[in-house]
């Protein structure tokens, strides 16, 4: 007797995030875990595939090259439906704010299946920032059945927007999870060349796309002509990225431009260096408990707890702020090892375990008899 459920997911932050969850649901016997993968992220999705147990596996094929969001979002809406259509599911779990997630969790709600909510309730109160992922999370709200928080904080957010209250959990962030659970593999190897202080750099939010993300790699070039870091970028896939970032980064000899890593060589490459400079929301998560400083850039963050212990700090995407904040970090003993020392408000490694057990607490009623019997 097992309850199914189907995962769906597109992109590489989804995969770290739900992975703990489908090992654990693997684990019971109770549980039949559906894997769908969208490919919004294609190739670093792939890389991925093997944190989670052998399933079941559908792959969709509805990506295009620089669709518009209505175009993908009114084609995974239509795909989506008939998978579950076809595989009767009877929960399907989302994680966070893609635009998978929002079309999951729609085409389930339309085909009349429950939706569970991983990492519910981050909110930065600006509908177009980060865009589109404050509006997704917020809508995916309206028509989920579980919504298990990463913090209190995240928690007490969708109590206010009237969620009901016996559908919240606190859990911790499975983003943690895996994290640890990478670690404890030993895998992976990290991809700075020197002995420099290291500083690893992500960018690559749509909201930051354009001008304001070719001012935010002038600032980089400008903390790399310093001449005492190494400045790592695993380049994003996106050719608007692409177009804003290579022009500023082309032969400086302190900034390495690399392909995309894989989750486990970035892991390692996230433990090996002394700072982190992200528009990430992920980073944000794992980075404090490594013991890394973050410094946000983005205007707005909806995971404040990390700012609040004074893990991170956003600092906006001004070139003037960002050198200005990196320099201050980087040349200040008490507030580099403040931040570093600062601790994880995101969880202890156990937020799958929570998840699975409250979903199995509130399925007994889905429990279906294996084929045949």
């Amino acid at each position: 007797m097992t309850v199914r459920a189907m995962l769906v997911l597109g992109t590489r932050p989804e995969a770290v995030k739900l992975a703990p969850v489908a090992r654990a649901m693997a684990a019971d016997p109770l549980w039949e875990p559906l894997l769908v993968t969208t490919g919004q992220h294609r190739e670093m999705l792939r890389q991925m595939l093997h944190l989670f147990p052998a399933c079941d596996h559908t792959e969709l094929d509805v990506m295009r090259t620089r669709q518009q969001l209505s175009t993908l979002t009114a084609r995974l809406i239509d795909v989506l439906g008939a998978v579950i259509r076809a595989h009767r599911p009877d929960l399907v779990v989302v994680q966070g704010d893609t635009t998978t997630a929002l079309t999951g969790a729609l085409a389930a709600f339309y085909e009349r299946v429950p939706v569970a909510h991983v990492e519910a309730g981050l909110r930065t109160g600006v509908v177009d920032n980060p865009f589109p992922e404050e509006l997704n999370r917020t809508l995916i709200a309206r028509v989920a059945r579980w919504h298990f928080a990463p913090t209190a904080r995240a928690a007490e957010q969708l109590k206010t927007e009237g969620v009901p209250e016996g559908s919240v959990f606190v859990t911790g962030n499975t983003a943690v999870d895996n994290l640890r659970w990478v670690l404890d593999r030993g895998e992976g190897r990290d991809h700075f060349a020197t002995a420099s202080r290291r500083v690893l750099l992500t960018l690559h939010r749509r909201e930051n796309q354009g001008t304001t993300m070719r001012g935010m790699g002038a600032a980089i070039r400008r903390l790399a002509d310093r001449g005492d870091l190494e400045i790592l970028l695993p380049l994003h896939k996106s050719p608007a990225v692409r177009e804003a970032l290579l022009p500023h980064f082309a032969g400086h000899p302190h900034i390495r431009v690399v392909e995309p890593l894989n989750y486990l060589d970035f892991t390692a490459t996230l433990a090996a260096c002394d700072l982190v400079l992200t528009d990430s929301g992920g980073i944000q998560e794992e980075a404090p408990t490594l013991g890394k400083p973050v410094l946000i850039l983005r205007t707005t963050t909806e995971r404040p707890e990390a700012v609040d212990v004074g893990a991170a700090q956003l600092i906006g995407t001004d070139p003037d702020a960002i050198v200005a904040a990196t320099t201050a970090v980087l040349e200040d003993h008490a507030t580099y090892t403040r931040m570093s020392k600062a601790g994880n408000p995101f969880g202890d490694g156990k937020a799958a375990g929570r998840i699975v057990t409250q979903l199995s607490a509130d399925c007994a009623d889905l429990v279906r008899a294996p084929v045949g019997v």
